[in-house]
């Protein structure tokens, strides 16, 4: 992403918007938390173009490609024409993030006892699904191995290394590092709270998704779940009976940072992406930058 110019007020991970308005501006003053400014949204998206398409993707490439990978690439391809949904709230002023990062959960095992690890992966806003592939596919070869640890699980590690009275100190240290946009760059590189975009596929465990809340330490200002894909018989125009898959999305959002129509037309482009993977094999025409 374009890096402007560093200027007074700015933090190391976002720049700070001026030029709202100012009961935009107010309102982290009013809602306080993000528990206090969450949104909950729920949408059932008809994803059987989208299956037909991996399928076919599937026979044609080397690389791993999954539906997760379509919803990352959606995300990112969503950013990069509403960067407004990238924004976050630190220290009651209102951010525009200085990149484009997804943080997901990945098991090393499909089973209860496995261990599972947070991975958070940096992309650009021209990437395009085949971009998102490679670096999504990377992450996970490099952490699937049950002794890969990465720098979350190595810094949650060393905190938990020491007694339980020093721990909540260093959390409680952390947090007002981060109000004031002073935490150690070390530990925003790690934190999977510090991202654009929180995704979770439940479906990959076989349940319906459920409206994950927002943390309160860290930047992240969206969750997305999705869950098991289901089949439905629908009818046609033509009065004609088709069999369609759908898959459940649900999504938590901060409230702060965008208003509800902003947020709607994210979300509708984000659906039709969702439903139209094809359009995400191209970099997009044109990357727009959130407002001063």
């Amino acid at each position: 992403m374009a890096q402007a110019k560093r200027r007074f007020g700015d933090r190391y991970d976002g720049r700070r918007l001026r030029s709202l308005d100012p009961f935009y501006k107010i309102i982290p003053y009013i809602m306080k938390t993000r528990t206090d400014a969450q949104n909950y949204f729920e949408e059932k998206i008809d994803i059987s173009a989208t299956e037909a398409f991996i399928r076919k993707k599937r026979r044609e490439i080397d690389e791993p490609l999954s539906f997760l990978h379509v919803v990352i690439a959606a995300m990112v391809r969503t950013i990069s024409q509403k960067p407004g949904i990238n924004r976050f709230i630190a220290g009651q002023k209102i951010y525009a993030r200085n990149e484009i990062s997804i943080t997901f959960v990945m098991k090393k095992e499909l089973t209860e006892e496995s261990p599972e690890t947070t991975l958070k992966v940096i992309f650009e806003p021209t990437d395009t699904l085949w971009d998102v592939v490679k670096k999504v596919n990377k992450a996970i070869e490099e952490n699937k191995s049950m002794d890969a640890k990465n720098d979350t699980d190595k810094v949650a590690k060393l905190i938990m290394s020491v007694p339980g009275f020093l721990v909540k100190f260093i959390v409680w240290l952390m947090k007002k590092l981060d109000y004031i946009g002073m935490m150690p760059k070390v530990i925003n590189r790690a934190s999977p709270f510090h991202a654009s975009v929180f995704v979770t596929d439940l479906g990959s465990v076989g349940i319906q998704p459920v409206y994950h809340h927002l943390y309160e330490f860290g930047t992240t200002s969206v969750f997305v779940a999705f869950g098991l894909k289901m089949k439905e018989k629908v009818i046609r125009s033509d009065n004609q009976i088709v069999e369609k898959k759908y898959v459940k999305v649900c999504v938590s959002t901060d409230e702060r940072v965008v208003d509800g129509h902003y947020y709607a037309s994210a979300f509708k482009l984000y659906r039709n992406l969702l439903k139209h993977p094809e359009v995400l094999e191209n970099p997009p025409e044109t990357v727009v930058e959130d407002v001063d």
